[in-house]
């Protein structure tokens, strides 16, 4: 089992890129076999989910020619079944999204129940409700999802909460139905706009991305495309976080600052300096961060993705913090971890009250799942001493390179899978 070994107490500085949008990319390569045309998609994170998703399509017919690192063309002209094997979607959350693409465009989808991170309950009620309302009979028979139509038909759908993974699915499995269709209350996150913009792109008619009232007329056929996917909000902040908790000087290049607005706000009530440029954000950390408030929100509240990693850095503000998870019932198994390297937060209820410490220190800790994993990263870098990140499979599944990315802004950080491979890398390392 790979792991992380962090020597931290070094301020994180320099510039950094980001990749794609992992969230957006897991939603587009679904789309994507809504065609039998060619379609060329770039920017496509290297990670584990979308590679994992990858190879699922692949089993069913689909021809996948990587073009490079970051760049997919995808044939699905002679798909072979609408049935995707249970090996590949347990190791995901959005296998999920091939229930709403199989479904669109060819009235069948069989996908087992998701897997992912066990960050709690995400129930899949709007998603069945939305395939209902469009016409499709839906059952849940040894552990998968069966949807099935002769004819999916336009409707009014009202989301009872606001879902992304509903919105996405429903949205693809309309773009194709007879009429037209109106979800209410639906997300509005980037990536839900991102992949509206690639339907439209081959040839879709979707409206109203990025509000709650989204508006879809059916269309009989989808072509091909080229498009290339966004930047990776989460990545961004990720990074931004990083600096506030190292005292760091950081250049995130390669992104959307509309897309970091909620991340930003709560990294200069903490007492940082954020300039913005076109593509680029920097922070620009203080010596002691301020205290603050946060509460998750659907987009574009602060997103739960960065909740851990704001939990980090403001465990080590002066003074107390409160944040408050409202998406995620389960989100702060963390905060055990975090415990042991001196923390101070008590959590009650989906609250988290964080007394700020003078340091951290390092330890052996494991990633719960991703984003907190990637959090546990951040305190190891702001922490006296060395510390062992295991379980790094989980962090891996979103974020690309991240070793890489941040020996690049200073951090001593090693992977490794064994105590002699350490000791190996670490000899390289001085006598280089």
């Amino acid at each position: 089992m790979d792991k992380y070994a962090i020597i931290g107490g070094q301020s994180l500085n320099g510039t950094v890129e980001i990749g794609g949008a992992k969230n957006a990319a897991l939603a587009i390569l679904s789309a994507a076999v809504m065609t039998d045309d060619p379609v060329i998609i770039e920017n496509v994170p290297d990670v584990r989910d979308t590679m994992v998703l990858l190879q699922a399509i692949e089993s069913i017919g689909v021809k996948v020619e990587h073009r490079d690192r970051h760049t997919v063309c995808m044939d699905s002209s002679h798909i072979t079944a609408c049935i995707i094997d249970d090996d590949f979607m347990k190791r995901i959350r959005a296998s999920y999204y091939m229930i709403g693409a199989l479904l669109g465009k060819y009235g069948h989808a069989e996908v087992p129940l998701p897997g992912g991170c066990n960050i709690g309950i995400r129930a899949i009620d709007q998603h069945l409700k939305g395939f209902k309302a469009l016409g499709a009979t839906v059952e849940i028979e040894h552990g998968s999802i069966i949807a099935h139509a002769e004819h999916l038909t336009g409707n009014h759908i009202f989301m009872d909460k606001v879902s992304v993974g509903a919105t996405i699915n429903v949205m693809m499995a309309a773009c194709m139905a007879s009429g037209k269709t109106t979800i209410e209350n639906a997300a509005k996150e980037p990536h839900v706009v991102d992949l509206a913009n690639f339907l439209n792109s081959m040839g879709a008619n979707i409206k109203g991305a990025g509000t709650d009232v989204i508006r879809i007329k059916g269309v009989p056929k989808l072509h091909g495309s080229e498009y290339t996917i966004i930047p990776d909000q989460i990545e961004a902040g990720t990074f931004m976080m990083a600096a506030a908790a190292t005292h760091g000087d950081v250049t995130v290049k390669n992104v959307i600052p509309k897309h970091l607005e909620c991340i930003t706000a709560k990294l200069i009530e903490a007492g940082c300096r954020v300039v913005e440029y076109d593509d680029a954000v920097r922070v620009i950390a203080p010596e002691k961060l301020s205290t603050t408030q946060v509460k998750t929100l659907p987009y574009p509240g602060y997103p739960t993705d960065m909740q851990p990693q704001i939990t980090v850095a403001l465990g080590l503000a002066t003074g107390t913090s409160i944040v408050t998870e409202s998406i995620f019932d389960n989100r702060f198994k963390y905060v055990d971890e975090l415990t042991r390297m001196g923390a101070s937060i008590k959590v009650e209820s989906g609250t988290a009250i964080i007394t700020g410490v003078e340091k951290y220190t390092g330890a052996v800790i494991a990633a719960p799942d991703l984003r907190a994993g990637a959090a546990l990263v951040i305190a190891a870098l702001a922490a006296d001493g060395e510390s062992i990140v295991e379980d790094i499979k989980y962090i891996e599944r979103g974020y690309e390179d991240f070793d890489l990315k941040l020996e690049s802004l200073g951090a001593d950080i090693t992977k490794f899978s064994s105590e002699n491979e350490l000791r190996k890398k670490r000899l390289k390392a001085v006598g280089n």
